[in-house]
């Protein structure tokens, strides 16, 4: 049997606001997804989508889809 597990990744609200938009940091983004598969869990898929913050900013945000093996 499998569990899965949906979690949604995106940066800090401050670094939107300070610089207009915020883009993942692929090294935050990697240490993530490494805590997670410590925990046993694994990356099925994921999704990108640029998400409106206060009408005016964008942030980037990822929305994965894990599963392990329950």
């Amino acid at each position: 049997m499998k569990e899965y597990k949906v979690i949604i990744y995106q940066e800090a609200m401050l670094s939107s606001l300070i610089l207009g938009s915020a883009k993942v940091d692929p090294i935050k983004f990697t240490a993530f997804i490494n805590k997670h598969a410590k925990q046993g869990w694994r990356v099925v898929t994921m999704e990108r989508e640029i998400r409106r913050m206060m009408l005016f900013w964008d942030r980037e945000a990822y929305l994965v889809i894990l599963e392990k093996d329950h």
